[in-house]
């Protein structure tokens, strides 16, 4: 049995600026960090003889065929075609936080299942071959509106910084500060859950129909991630990175109405006058986790105010999808 690890992912600024249909004309920057929570996939020897049919893979559902092309999870299928696995084996998959949340797990997904069916090939591909995997499965084979950050984070792990140039080249950063910075960012951020899943599909899809009404918002988006990376690299107080990520907020719900609604608005505010400096929804809006900076003597105040909404615990993944059985 195989079983690979692949990490969730939070995305602090740039969001938006990492569609290839907008950086391909002006360029796109993403900073974040690969988070310790992760999906999981198994991958077996189906014992084909012993059954009417040679494929099992398990999500929320359970399909049993007797060839992959009979695989309705478009994803699954698609992926072990281009795996050149067309029977004998059996695939599950487990999750340790909700799908569909703004955290990356879309991507995870695609990145997971390709290391852990190189493994089950006896192969063990590098992080930038798994990335290219990912992009072109997800953009090109399976056509969905979708940018190219989740794929990366999943990949390498790590706190990054991203740049997507006009030439189509990506470039991937590690963000080195100190240990000291480090803690003093990471112990003023907080994470809740919305409780409200979404697909990102729909906001994507509007926003890449829209690319030219919001290339200069999403430019505005981009600066900032530049800004924000370069502000962590000084020596000012961390929490002016808080207010930052309060503009990046206000800059991002005017991408589309979708990516906020009221649930999401009171949550914030309520964050906020408790004592939040910032902070923002996470992936492509409409739901999932919100993530906010607080400095730590407000937290008890900002976690009475949003009681009621489960608050996640997490640190920096350092690596990208790894095999952890073989």
């Amino acid at each position: 049995m195989i079983i690979s690890k692949t990490p969730l992912r939070i995305s602090f600024f740039g969001g938006g600026s990492d569609i290839p249909e907008y950086y391909n004309i002006y360029g796109g920057a993403i900073l974040g960090f690969a988070i310790n929570k992760y999906i999981y996939h198994t991958a077996s020897r189906f014992p084909s003889e012993l059954f009417d049919y040679s494929v099992r893979i398990s999500y929320s559902k359970v399909e049993c065929v007797r060839n992959t092309s009979e695989i309705l999870h478009a994803p699954f299928r698609e992926i072990l075609r281009i795996m050149n696995i067309h029977r004998d084996v059996e695939i599950h998959i487990a999750s340790d936080l909700p799908s569909f949340s703004g955290l990356g797990s879309s991507s995870a997904f695609t990145v997971g299942l390709f290391n852990a069916l190189h493994a089950f090939k006896g192969n063990r591909p590098k992080s930038k071959q798994l990335a290219d995997q990912a992009i072109h499965m997800e953009r090109e084979v399976l056509h969905e509106a979708v940018g190219c950050q989740d794929q990366i984070f999943a990949s390498y792990g790590g706190f990054r910084f991203i740049e997507f140039t006009k030439e189509n080249e990506i470039k991937i950063q590690s963000v080195n500060i100190s240990s000291q910075r480090k803690k003093e960012l990471f112990s003023s951020l907080m994470l809740f859950y919305t409780g409200i899943t979404r697909s990102a599909q729909v906001v994507e899809a509007n926003k890449i129909k829209n690319i030219e009404k919001i290339s200069e918002t999403l430019t505005k988006i981009k600066r900032q991630s530049y800004e924000a990376y370069d502000y962590l690299l000084g020596s000012g107080h961390i929490n002016k990175f808080g207010c930052m990520l309060h503009q990046a907020w206000i800059e991002k719900k005017q991408l589309d109405p979708s990516v906020s609604n009221s649930t999401i608005d009171s949550m914030y505010q309520r964050a906020v006058s408790a004592g939040a400096l910032g902070g923002k929804l996470l992936g492509a809006g409409g739901g999932g986790f919100l993530l906010l900076f607080v400095p730590i003597d407000k937290q008890i105040k900002v976690r009475d105010a949003l009681e009621g909404f489960h608050e996640i615990n997490f640190e920096v993944s350092n690596e990208g999808s790894t095999i952890i059985h073989s």
